[in-house]
């Protein structure tokens, strides 16, 4: 009966784990595609020159990598540094960084 309980906690852990992790990757898909499209239209920079002006900043620092949010066209780079999330929240029009959490 143990064995029984355990089996269906693992089976329904992994059957979440599989349906939401292409969500994520939908959402993360959605994101590229409208950072993209307002690069394109000159509403916003690029990742790459927004990377190039905050990376050399965090040096010593494990990069994570961005994520951007299309309503507010605000990247947030994520980092670690000495064992703790940094996060850097840049204007995705301006490439101006709004704040930094430590």
């Amino acid at each position: 009966m143990l064995k029984k309980s355990i089996f269906s906690g693992l089976l329904a852990l992994t059957a979440l784990a599989v349906t939401s992790a292409p969500a994520e990757a939908i959402q993360r898909d959605d994101e590229q595609k409208a950072a993209r499209a307002q690069m394109m239209a000159g509403k916003g920079k690029s990742l790459r020159s927004i990377e190039n002006k905050v990376l050399p900043r965090m040096a010593g620092s494990q990069y994570l990598g961005p994520e951007y949010d299309p309503s507010a066209q605000v990247y947030r780079l994520k980092f670690i540094e000495d064992g703790r999330v940094v996060f850097i929240d840049v204007d995705g029009r301006t490439g101006a960084i709004l704040r930094e959490r430590r």
